[in-house]
């Protein structure tokens, strides 16, 4: 059984301040569907997907516009912004290892995944860190080794790996951070987790990097209060949220 986690975003502090431990709510976890019945159009082998390739929401928590896969073990933890209270992100946390996903909105005949990537890789370089541009199991994708600073005022570097996706009026970007950032084996179940999610699109025209609506799963349910600790490390940077250019999750 996992943990579903509430937590807020907020502000502009530095990257290396510890985020705070956010409230727990338990959700269901299971393995990624596999197949489909005769009668049924087929799924693509692999997704991201769009609404409209998949049968059926399988064993994927409901986020509203973000289906996710569950596994054994994964904790999610959603991102709520504190100024209004919208739900901003999700976060997987599995074996040290972090993903986090966010959905936007995409022009209808065009990706914009290679502009993102360029926004990403000057920000970081501006930051003071360093950018590879590779490719990778969904496409191109980065290698960033972002500045940070320890607990205990130590200068250090975060690595983190960028990922996103082009669908059908939606872009999907996921974060990779801990040892998925650097470790191959370490990265796959992550990123069978992004490679299951399923964005729904509704209908509504949306300018080009709109986040689209996440919403929390059993909302009738009062979470549970936590104690306090650390979150797992994120990136601090998020090119595609309007405001400042650096921003924390808490």
């Amino acid at each position: 059984m996992g943990l579903f986690r509430r937590t807020a975003s907020k502000g502009t502090p530095q990257a290396s301040e510890p985020a705070e431990q956010p409230q727990d709510v338990a959700v269901p976890a299971g393995e990624p569907a596999e197949g489909t019945t005769a009668a049924e159009p087929a799924e693509p082998a692999r997704g991201p997907f769009d609404a409209s390739q998949v049968s059926s929401m399988g064993p994927r928590v409901d986020l509203g516009a973000i289906w996710l896969p569950v596994l054994p073990g994964l904790e999610l933890r959603m991102e709520i912004d504190k100024r209004t209270q919208k739900v901003t992100g999700v976060s997987a946390t599995l074996g040290g290892s972090g993903l986090q996903v966010q959905a936007f909105a995409a022009p209808r005949t065009a990706g914009i995944w290679d502009e993102v990537r360029e926004e990403i890789a000057a920000s970081v370089t501006k930051q003071g860190g360093t950018v590879d541009d590779v490719p990778g199991p969904f496409g191109r994708e980065l290698i960033a080794r972002i500045p940070a600073t320890t607990a205990d005022g130590r200068q250090a570097v975060r690595p983190a790996r960028f990922v996103g996706v082009d669908g059908p009026r939606w872009f999907l970007r996921g974060v990779l951070t801990g040892k998925a950032a650097v470790d191959a084996a370490a990265a796959r179940p992550l990123e069978s987790v992004f490679a299951g999610v399923v964005v729904v699109r509704d209908g509504a025209p949306r300018p080009p990097r709109d986040l689209l609506t996440l919403t929390l799963p059993n909302q009738g349910r009062k979470p549970e209060t936590a104690t306090e600790g650390l979150a797992p490390e994120t990136p601090s940077f998020d090119p595609l949220t309007r405001g400042p250019e650096i921003t924390e999750i808490r």
